[in-house]
C-alpha cells in the first residue's frame, strides 16, 4: 500500500520498477548461461540433451509465471482499490495454490520422461542424458514454482528491488555450485548433467526461503490466520481467472518451441544444440524488454484498479518506444558478435554456425517481440487474460509453427529462424493496435460512469 503507483510522473515510476528487474533477470539469465557453458564443455550430446529439456522446463516455469501473473493482477488491483485485508488473503492463498499445482505436475512429469522426449525427437544417444537431468529437476520443482509466485506478490506491491536481490542470491548460489557438482571441482563428486540439475534445485531452495521471509516479515503480505476452505477456493478462483489463461498463454510458447525443436531435430543434434545456445543468448539480449513487461504488471494493475486509464495509455506508449529502440540496438550488437559469442559456449563449428545464423536473423524482430510482451503483460494486469492468450496463440500456433514447418522444408534451420522473425513482426504490431483500442474504450466507459 505504501508504494502507490497511481500518483506521480509515469516515466520515473517505470524506471524505478524496471531497473531492479533488469538486474534480477540478468541474474536469472546468467543462471541459465552458466549452466549452458559448463554443460557445453561436456560435449555436443549433453548440450543437445539440455536443449531438449528447455521446452519442458520452460513450460513448467511458465505455469509458475502464469500463477504469478494472476497473483500480481489481483493483488495490484486490490492495492489500487485500497483493500489491504484482501491483499493479504490473496497473497497467502496464491502460495497454497502454487504448492498444489507443483505436486500435480511433478508427479505427472516423473512418469512421462521417456515418451515425452521421444515425441520431441530425442534419440537413444541423447535420452540417457535427458533422464539424468529431469529426474533431479522434477523433484525440485517446488523450489521453482512457489518462490516465483511469492516474488510476484512482492512486485505487485511495487517492490521490484527485493525480488531482484532474491534472484541474484539464487543465481550466485548456482554459479558457485555448477563447477563443483558438474565437473567435480574441489573434491566434489563429478555428476555432470545431474550436477547441473542439483545445483539448480539447491539455488531455487534458497530463493524459496528468502521469498517467504520477505513476504511474512518485511512486506507483511501473509495473513496470520489459517484460511477456511471457502475463502481458499474463492481466492483460487479469482487468481485462476487471470492465472489459468496467463499460464496457458505462457505455456503455448515453450510447447511451440518443443514442436520447432522437433523440426530442428530432423537436421541433427548440432542444429538443436545451436538453437538452444542461441535461445539462451537471446534471453540475455531481451533482458530489458522482459523487465519492462514485468514492471507493467504492478503499474497497470494499480492504475487500472484506480480507473486512471490515461496513465495506463501513457505507460504503454513509453514502453513501446523503448522496445523499438532496444530491439534495434540488440540487432546491431548481435550482428557483430554472434559468431565469437557462440564460440564461447561450444567449440563445435557446426553448432557455432547455426547459432550465429539465428543471431543474425531473428534480432531484426526484437522490437516487435517486445511490444507483444508488453501488451500481453498489460492485458493480464487489467484482469483481461483472453486477449493475451489470443495474441500468444496467434503468434506461436497461427504464425510461427506453420511458417517454421514450411521454412524447415525449404531452407532448413535458416528457414525456421526466418519464421520466428516474421511471426514476431506480424503479431507484435497487431498487439500494439489492440491495446490502443482497449484503452480508448475504457476511457469512454470511465468518463460515462463519472
Amino acid at each position: 500500500m505504501k508504494r502507490n503507483l497511481t500518483e506521480g510522473p509515469v516515466g520515473p515510476h517505470l524506471v524505478k520498477l524496471t531497473l531492479p528487474m533488469v538486474w534480477g533477470l540478468f541474474a536469472l539469465i546468467a543462471f541459465n548461461l552458466v549452466d549452458t557453458y559448463f554443460v557445453g564443455q561436456l560435449g555436443t550430446a549433453q548440450l543437445a540433451a539440455m536443449s531438449f529439456t528447455f521446452p519442458v522446463v520452460l513450460t513448467l516455469g511458465n505455469l509458475a509465471f502464469g500463477l504469478g501473473v494472476g497473483t500480481t493482477s489481483v493483488i495490484a488491483r486490490a492495492i489500487g482499490e485500497g483493500d489491504m485485508q484482501r491483499v493479504q488473503r490473496f497473497t497467502t492463498n496464491s502460495l497454497t495454490l502454487a504448492l498444489t499445482a507443483v505436486l500435480l505436475f511433478a508427479s505427472i512429469g516423473l512418469f512421462t520422461i521417456d515418451p515425452l522426449f521421444q515425441a520431441l525427437g530425442a534419440g537413444p544417444d541423447i535420452l540417457p542424458f535427458i533422464r539424468e537431468y529431469m529426474r533431479v529437476w522434477y523433484f525440485g520443482i517446488v523450489f521453482l514454482v512457489v518462490p516465483m509466485v511469492g516474488n510476484s506478490a512482492i512486485r505487485a506491491a511495487g517492490n521490484t528491488l527485493t525480488p531482484s536481490i532474491i534472484m541474484t542470491v539464487a543465481a550466485g548460489t548456482n554459479i558457485v555450485l555448477d563447477p563443483l557438482l558438474i565437473n567435480g571441482a574441489l573434491g566434489f563428486p563429478r555428476l555432470e548433467l545431474q550436477g547441473a540439475a542439483l545445483a539448480t534445485v539447491i539455488a531455487r531452495a534458497v530463493s524459496l526461503v528468502a521469498a517467504l521471509l520477505v513476504l511474512r516479515f518485511k512486506e507483511k503480505l501473509l495473513s496470520t490466520q489459517i484460511p477456511s476452505i471457502q475463502e481458499t477456493l474463492w481466492c483460487w478462483r479469482d487468481i485462476l481467472t487471470v492465472g489459468l489463461p496467463a499460464a496457458a498463454a505462457s505455456m503455448i510458447t515453450p510447447i511451440s518451441i518443443g514442436v520447432v525443436t522437433s523440426f530442428l531435430a530432423i537436421h541433427g543434434a548440432a542444429a538443436v544444440a545451436g538453437f538452444g545456445l542461441a535461445s539462451r543468448v537471446e534471453s540475455l539480449a531481451l533482458i530489458a524488454i522482459f523487465a519492462l513487461a514485468s514492471s507493467m504488471g504492478p503499474f497497470v494493475g494499480q492504475n487500472w484498479g484506480a480507473h486512471h486509464i490515461g496513465r495506463v495509455r501513457q505507460a504503454l506508449s513509453q514502453g513501446y518506444r523503448f522496445c523499438l529502440g532496444w530491439g534495434l540496438l540488440m540487432a546491431v550488437i548481435l550482428g557483430v558478435v554472434a559468431r565469437p559469442l557462440a564460440g564461447i559456449f561450444n567449440p563445435d563449428p557446426t553448432v557455432i554456425a547455426i547459432a550465429a545464423r539465428y543471431l543474425w536473423l531473428v534480432p531484426i524482430s526484437y522490437g516487435a517481440a517486445g511490444m507483444l510482451q508488453v501488451t500481453s503483460s498489460a492485458f493480464n494486469a487489467m484482469g483481461k487474460p483472453i486477449p493475451s492468450i489470443i495474441i500468444t496463440s496467434a503468434h506461436m500456433v497461427g504464425c510461427y509453427i506453420p511458417l517454421a514447418y514450411i521454412g524447415s522444408r525449404v531452407a532448413g534451420p535458416v528457414g525456421i529462424f526466418g519464421a520466428a522473425a516474421i511471426a514476431n513482426l506480424l503479431v507484435g504490431f497487431s498487439a500494439y493496435g489492440w491495446s490502443r483500442r482497449t484503452c480508448l474504450r475504457q476511457t469512454k466507459v470511465v468518463s460515462a460512469s463519472g
